[in-house]
């Protein structure tokens, strides 16, 4: 590979590496106002060629611009939404849907730290991710079951079936 040679804009005068595709050619930079200069300059030298001085005169032209006027009829005319280039978009559904206002009451960081570094792993292998929104979120969850159990109070939609106290003493009693 060469050396990259910097150019010299012809309209800011400052440096610049033209584009690897046109680099003997490209003189001036991509600035925007040396790229209007760029333009005016390519025009100027179109219209001073002797071939060119009357392209857009003359009864022939006039004729020639008619003819496509009449075969385009209206392409002038602003267009509906219809030609628009790009489809409306259409809403996509929420994928998730889950409350998680839990949350905000403590950040993740917290929540991680109080526990024992055994059970965050232990839980991390228990439900195959290590990220910390799904280890906290199982921790809550586990957090709640076992208050539930622990109070032993029925939850809204169960009733009284959903908390049973079990009796030890009458299943070792019939047990041999």
């Amino acid at each position: 590979m060469g050396m990259i040679k910097k150019k010299k804009c012809r309209h800011c005068r400052s440096l610049f590496i033209p584009d690897h595709r046109n680099r003997d050619r490209q003189t001036y930079c991509k600035k925007a106002e040396c790229r209007k200069a760029s333009k005016a300059a390519s025009q100027k030298k179109w219209l001073d060629k002797p071939e060119n001085k009357d392209y857009f005169r003359g009864p022939v032209n006039v004729k020639r611009v008619q003819g496509w006027r009449k075969q385009h009829p209206g392409y002038w005319k602003p267009k509906g939404s219809a030609s628009a280039l790009q489809e409306p978009l259409t809403p996509q559904p929420i994928e998730n849907k889950e409350d998680k206002c839990h949350f905000a009451n403590t950040a993740l960081q917290d929540i991680l730290k109080m526990q024992p570094p055994v059970m965050i792993g232990f839980i991390s292998n228990f439900i195959g991710s290590a990220l910390q929104d799904d280890i906290a979120e199982t921790l809550l969850r586990m957090q709640q079951s076992g208050q539930d159990i622990l109070s032993c109070q029925p939850q809204k939609r169960g009733g009284r079936d959903d908390c049973k106290i079990t009796n030890f003493t009458q299943q070792s009693a019939q047990s041999p």
